[in-house]
């Protein structure tokens, strides 16, 4: 559903395939950029109902000593625990939402033109797909993205696999997409693919 003139995108893609990447390419064209990760992070500051949920569900032993998150504790329940990390994601994946939508409005009511990006990993995995107008991946190959991760976090294999398995396959979010870029070559081709859909996206625009 088209929001007044707004155009609202979901992008996403998979750990280490290059979203904030591309991300920051359409910001650099003039879209707005909504960040999930940022959403999650506030949603878990220190006296919020997020912080509250977790520690409902896991005690103390989620908390730093001055009562913040503590994060390290925290991804190590759920990259091990499939469980703990479906309690997570149902506990957490509403409170984002109402952020991403709270800035979205604060967005529009400032720009009733606005182009919108909503920068989430986890799109698919929350429903969050439903709420935009259409969806981008950002693409590599899975073999690119363990070799990506692995260098990047300095992960072992066996890390890096769990990780990405805690996430909807990418080839089967490339399925699911309207628009897929392909981040698995040079910086600039990918950039000429996020100049082609811009392109696309202005004249989606004029059709509004």
């Amino acid at each position: 559903m088209f929001l007044l003139s707004v155009l609202l995108f979901g992008l996403t893609g998979s750990i280490a395939t290059g979203k904030s990447t591309v991300a920051t390419m359409f910001l650099e064209k003039g879209a707005f950029v909504v960040d999930a990760d940022k959403a999650a992070r506030e949603v878990v500051e220190p006296g919020t109902e997020g912080l509250k949920r977790l520690f409902c569900l896991f005690g103390q032993k989620i908390l730093l000593e001055d009562g913040s998150l503590n994060r390290k504790a925290l991804a190590d329940i759920i990259f091990n625990d499939e469980d703990a990390r479906k309690k997570v994601n149902e506990a957490l994946h509403p409170l984002i939402l109402d952020v991403l939508q709270a800035k979205t409005q604060e967005i529009i009511s400032k720009n009733k033109d606005a182009i919108i990006f909503w920068d989430a990993p986890l799109l698919f995995e929350a429903s969050h797909n439903k709420y935009v107008n259409k969806v981008i991946v950002v693409y590599v190959p899975v073999e690119l993205q363990l070799e990506r991760l692995m260098k990047r976090n300095k992960l072992s294999l066996e890390e890096a696999k769990k990780r990405i398995n805690c996430q909807m396959d990418i080839e089967e979010k490339k399925k699911l997409a309207d628009f897929v870029i392909d981040n698995s070559g040079c910086l600039e081709d990918t950039r000429k693919q996020v100049e082609k859909l811009w392109d696309l996206i202005l004249q989606m625009k004029r059709q509004s």
